[in-house]
């Protein structure tokens, strides 16, 4: 999950190394499909169905992505980079434009309202910032994030009631990232130390008590997603030096990964405790995943947009089951994703 580190790099998400920019986490490589470059871009591929992949669901596999529809939503401020990164109850979703490759692409952060036209798309970028990404909104409509100064540092940030507030780490470093935050103000994120090492917490908005989440034997620490019961999911590397997701729930850490891959990275979680992500697979291809049930018997499920099959990440969750993301399309654009079961 490497997050931008210099006004030039973008968002890590959970690609390359796990989440991310297409190579860093939250971040990929795209914007608009060639195909689909007639139609506005708000409603580009809608109703696009699962693309299909041997699989069933069971506690040590996983099944297609059947019975969702795909909707690409693109920021014509940028068709070429959109990144869909959290969705609340109401259907509104956080996200940004720009790849932060180079001073003429810096990422900046919006919110998009249905029904996702071109005219719902708000503006939203931490005040004086060089850029910005709005990684997370909960049901009150407040949302979380980070910005990058003119130095490149990295600060997190939360808009509470129009409020905007920063913040950094506990070690006064200058790389600081807010991923998730619930209605009751409880936001998760990372800082990363000088040799870095990701450390993963949860602090309450308008205090500055850091608290570490902690998973055994983990050597870098990712906390990407809170829910309204404050359970906590991200993604870790551990001393053998493998990738794998966690569930903090009642002061206890399960960890899990997708059925045979090769690195597992939870980045969403909604009050059902169903959980979603990306995962790379034998060839290093990226899919999304949902999975229910974590704490007995897992079901997971295979999520790829058809237009972006092995380049797709699922980014956020909400108590519907819509999922937010993007892929990367044959264009080499990344293209924001939609998908409702």
């Amino acid at each position: 999950m490497l997050f931008p580190s210099s006004p030039k790099s973008v968002r890590p998400l959970v690609a390359a190394v796990a989440l991310g920019v297409t190579v860093p986490m939250l971040a990929a490589c795209g914007g608009q499909t060639s195909s689909s470059a007639a139609l506005p871009s708000a409603l580009q591929s809608q109703n696009r169905q699962g693309a299909s992949q041997n699989g069933r669901s069971a506690d040590a596999s996983g099944e297609s992505a059947k019975g969702y529809s795909f909707t690409t939503l693109d920021d014509n401020a940028d068709p070429a980079f959109n990144q869909l990164l959290g969705i609340n109850s109401k259907g509104v979703i956080a996200g940004y434009f720009g790849s932060g490759v180079g001073a003429s692409n810096p990422n900046k952060g919006y919110t998009l309202a249905p029904p996702y036209t071109q005219s719902n798309y708000t503006n939203e970028n931490y005040p004086n910032s060089v850029q910005t990404q709005v990684t997370a909104i909960n049901n009150k409509g407040y949302t979380a994030g980070f910005w990058v100064d003119g130095n490149g540092n990295n600060f997190g940030f939360v808009e509470w009631n129009g409020v905007f507030t920063s913040y950094a780490d506990p070690k006064k470093g200058t790389f600081t990232q807010f991923l998730g935050i619930n209605n009751s103000g409880l936001a998760v994120g990372f800082y990363t130390d000088s040799n870095g090492n990701n450390h993963g917490f949860e602090i309450q908005q308008g205090t500055t008590k850091y608290v570490p989440i902690t998973p055994p034997n983990s050597v870098s620490v990712t906390a990407a997603a809170v829910n309204d019961l404050g359970d906590v999911v991200g993604f870790a590397t551990n001393s053998s030096g493998a990738t794998v997701s966690f569930l903090y729930k009642n002061k206890t850490y399960t960890e899990f990964s997708y059925p045979g891959s090769g690195s597992t990275s939870a980045t969403g979680v909604n009050k059902s405790d169903e959980i979603v992500g990306v995962y790379t697979d034998s060839a290093g291809a990226m899919h999304g995943f949902t999975v229910t049930n974590v704490l007995k018997k897992a079901k997971f499920t295979n999520i790829d947009d058809p237009l972006g099959v092995g380049t797709t990440t699922v980014n956020g969750v909400n108590d519907a089951g819509d999922l937010v993301g993007f892929y990367v399309d044959s264009a080499g654009n990344t293209d924001g994703m939609l998908a409702t079961p």
